[in-house]
């Protein structure tokens, strides 16, 4: 049986992580409360070092490397967002980082992987397995593999988001009824639950919601119909056995939104809340705003896990 992450992997996490990420606010919109008739919370991670959440739980993986490992380096692969995650934290760690990204990658995700310093090898995210390509790469170079999702230590340092905001709550007399969070693999959620002990809502975008049945249905169940989406960040085909474990151990729930909601959210996003939020980041808000889950009379907080957007398709969420 797979051993879920728990709770004080996280407080472990934040304490490796002070100092280090950034501890992001709580944002607040009366607009936003209007609209879905309830108190919202924001945990905008699109504010977070490299533009997203995934430096949280990148930083926590690298830095327990154990020293004898550290000389072969480390090899990720990612969409995007893990790669920048990746790529940072191995700079300021001092490591060789090697990432495997697939070759629809937004330009400005590849961009900033480079910049910070790592190598970039490119996939075909549909026909090739990025898992074999990094194994293989890994076992060449004698590097440590850092999965997006599937590692108790990168879920751990996600799980810190969950687990600041609350205490942000705490320190506001204030508390949540659950909180919305957008979902890939389920790193990002599963951590979020375990960290917050929070209800949690993983929400995906249509086509992509593999973690959502397989909620429901009690086994793991890949996307089986995969579809372009503008959500790249949450293209994952199969979440993994820990996540799934981890999700159900905390008694998540799952909701799905459509493309047009979501470039609604990232409209939203902009010109209420003043913020720059990838279609990936911005599911969760997009289910807010649909009504996809109910938030008449609930405290509830929302999180926009990512800022990293091509600077077309951000173009066409706002004329949508």
């Amino acid at each position: 049986m797979t051993s879920v992450v728990v709770y004080d992997e996280v407080v472990t996490a934040a304490e490796r992580l002070a100092g280090i990420v950034f501890h992001t606010p709580l944002l607040t919109s009366a607009a936003l409360d209007s609209a879905v008739g309830g108190r919202i919370f924001l945990k905008p991670e699109c504010l977070q070092r490299t533009g997203s959440f995934k430096f949280r739980g990148a930083y926590n993986r690298l830095a327990v490397i154990p020293e004898a490992d550290r000389a072969g380096g480390v090899v990720a692969y990612s969409s995007g967002n893990h790669a920048q995650g990746v790529a940072l934290a191995a700079r300021l760690l001092a490591l060789r980082a090697t990432i495997i990204m697939p070759r629809d990658a937004p330009a400005v995700k590849v961009e900033r992987t480079r910049a910070d310093g790592a190598e970039v090898i490119f996939y075909d995210r549909l026909t090739e397995k990025r898992e074999a390509i990094g194994a293989a790469l890994a076992a060449e170079r004698g590097a440590t593999i850092v999965p997006p999702f599937d590692d108790r230590h990168v879920i751990a340092g996600q799980g810190t988001a969950g687990f600041e905001a609350v205490a942000d709550l705490a320190a506001m007399g204030i508390t949540a009824d659950l909180a919305l969070v957008c979902c890939g693999g389920g790193g990002l959620s599963s951590g979020f639950a375990v960290g917050s002990k929070l209800p949690v809502v993983a929400i995906e975008p249509v086509n992509w919601d593999d973690v959502g049945r397989s909620l429901a249905g009690g086994v793991i169940v890949p996307v089986s119909d995969p579809q372009p989406t503008r959500c790249d960040a949450l293209q994952t085909l199969r979440m993994s056995e820990l996540t799934f474990a981890t999700l159900r151990a905390n008694h998540a729930v799952a909701g799905v939104v459509t493309e047009a909601e979501v470039a609604r959210a990232v409209a939203f996003a902009f010109r209420e809340l003043k913020l720059v939020v990838e279609p990936g980041g911005a599911v969760a808000l997009a289910a807010a705003l649909a009504g996809v889950v109910d938030l008449k009379g609930k405290t509830a907080i929302v999180v926009l896990s990512g800022g990293n957007v091509d600077a077309k398709v951000f173009a066409e969420c706002l004329a949508a």
